[in-house]
């Protein structure tokens, strides 16, 4: 059974979207991809950030884009790396505005389960990528599951707060009840758009939601693993 590779606290909201038809030709399609060459995150690590963030948890959901696919990056949760992995340019970006906006160090790595562990939901949109090929795994049917996710989310009694960065992110908008939830759009933190990134305040703000909302603020702060 699909539902059997999601965590427990997640299986009720989203056993009746995985029971449909495209989930299994969806992993069917990652499994030949896997048979033909390096995909990630590892099979184990796929829905890591659903397991990292249980369903009544979530205080805010990011929502990246899809994998990094470079080995022993990706590891199932949005802009994150594996410790001992350098820090990709996009998570750069996001350090380098908390320094500014908060003064907390830099840390020496890109590890954000930290931020995960305190209901931080890191989720990207797509949740597998072929070896060195951006985008590869696009349009396969990722992105039901994870609409179905961010509607879950949405759905629930207890409000959350949803980061859109960059106008990928922004197009789901729509799935979100704005009276409900606070939403905090800016643009993405990649070199391309950081310059309308820095400054943008997205921690002050995230955490001005939280508190508002009645919940205690995410500690940002990532710690030196050195």
């Amino acid at each position: 059974m699909v539902t059997d590779m999601l965590p427990e606290s997640w299986r009720g909201v989203l056993g009746e979207e995985l029971a449909k038809p495209y989930v299994t030709e969806l992993l069917d399609f990652v499994e030949q991809e896997r048979a033909a060459g390096p995909v990630y995150p590892p099979r184990e690590q796929v829905f890591a950030a659903l397991e990292a963030t249980p369903y009544e948890q979530v205080k805010v959901l990011i929502l990246g884009q899809d994998p990094y696919h470079g080995p022993g990056q990706g590891h199932g949760l949005c802009f994150s790396v594996q410790p001992g992995v350098k820090t990709p340019p996009s998570l750069r970006n996001i350090y380098k505005e908390m320094k500014e906006e908060l003064g907390h160090p830099v840390p020496d790595n890109g590890y954000l389960m930290p931020w995960a562990k305190q209901g931080v939901l890191l989720l990207n949109a797509v949740l597998t990528v072929r070896g060195g090929e951006a985008n590869s795994h696009k349009g396969k049917g990722w992105e039901k599951v994870t609409d179905a996710v961010i509607r879950a989310v949405a759905d629930r009694p207890d409000p959350a707060v949803f980061v859109l960065w960059g106008n990928y992110a922004k197009k789901k908008l729509p799935l979100i009840d704005t009276e409900r939830h606070a939403v905090v759009q800016g643009a993405h933190p990649s070199p391309l758009s950081a310059k309308k990134f820095f400054g943008s305040r997205p921690f002050t703000q995230i955490n001005e939601a939280i508190a508002a909302q009645g919940h205690a603020p995410i500690d940002w702060r990532i710690p030196d693993l050195g």
